[in-house]
């Protein structure tokens, strides 16, 4: 929930913080440093981060105040850095973290981490979001380290070269090996996606993988790269995936959607091929279904 507020004659010179906890009823002081300190506070639209800031008479102060529980403070392991060159780096994103910053929150997210570890390596670069994985699904992103890698890796995601490789284990059972889909998305509300003759084009390769009792580990090769496009897709082939509640999946511990491979040529015409395990969910959840161990080769 967004709150925005403007400051009164009455409050005219007061820390941020205390201004925020005495017109945001909800909100007390010390909740207000917190979300300050996340990148969760706008000053007249521009994001502030320092609670001892003075307000002035007029100011507008937008301030993101999240369910609880929702923020997580993220603290990436080593092992989760999947690769490193002089262009870019490659990361295994968590499951229940977002890309990039939102209006409640800087800190939690990926792209504040590759921001600090840019700056821990003596580099003052941006880390800048060429490509998104929705807040519930995990594996392999890429983050360029200036702007040349940032234009060629950009490039490559716009014109359909890089060939991403996913894993999602749905209910149900597909009724063939491989399939296609070719529905065109659009929204439908405000965090939910379908297929309409009005969206925009939309293709999925399907293949299966495994299949154990009510369940199936499919791969999927989007072709394009829609909005929650291979969600949709699965809905609409009535295999929705496990922990994909929007979408008719069962309820699970985590969205079982992850983005095991990245294939792409950088600048130099080498191919490169960045791959990422699932986690330990992910995983147990398979072994618990009876679905056979996943080959990452």
């Amino acid at each position: 929930m967004i709150i925005r507020k403007t400051i009164t004659d009455n409050l005219s010179g007061h820390r941020l913080d205390d201004a925020v906890s005495i017109l945001c009823e909800a909100v007390s002081k010390s909740e207000a440093r917190r979300i300050i300190d996340r990148g969760g506070c706008a000053v007249n639209s521009r994001m502030v981060r320092v609670a001892s800031r003075a307000v002035k008479k007029g100011d507008i102060i937008e301030v993101g105040v999240m369910e609880a529980g929702r923020f997580r403070e993220l603290l990436l392991p080593a092992e989760l850095l999947l690769l490193e060159d002089d262009d870019l780096i490659a990361v295994n994103k968590p499951s229940g973290v977002n890309t990039q910053r939102t209006p409640y929150q800087l800190k939690g997210t990926l792209e504040y981490w590759v921001s600090e570890y840019f700056r821990q390596q003596g580099s003052d670069e941006p880390a800048r979001v060429i490509h998104r994985l929705d807040r519930g699904t995990s594996g392999v992103m890429l983050f360029p380290k200036h702007k040349r890698a940032a234009a060629w890796l950009s490039s490559r995601f716009h014109d359909g070269l890089v060939e991403k490789r996913y894993l999602a284990l749905v209910s149900g059972h597909p009724g063939q090996e491989s399939w296609s889909v070719d529905g065109a998305i659009g929204k439908i509300a405000s965090a939910r996606y379908g297929i309409m003759v009005e969206g925009r084009p939309a293709q999925t390769d399907f293949q299966l993988l495994t299949a154990s009792g009510g369940y199936s580990l499919i791969e999927a090769k989007p072709i394009t790269g829609r909005t929650h496009q291979i969600r949709v897709h699965l809905e609409s082939c009535g295999l929705p995936i496990v922990g994909d509640t929007t979408y008719g999946g069962e309820p699970a511990q985590r969205m079982m959607l992850h983005c095991a491979s990245l294939l792409f040529t950088n600048d130099r015409g080498a191919e490169m091929c960045v791959r990422a395990a699932p986690d330990g969910v992910f995983a147990e959840f398979m072994k618990e279904k009876g679905l056979s161990a996943l080959d990452q080769s």
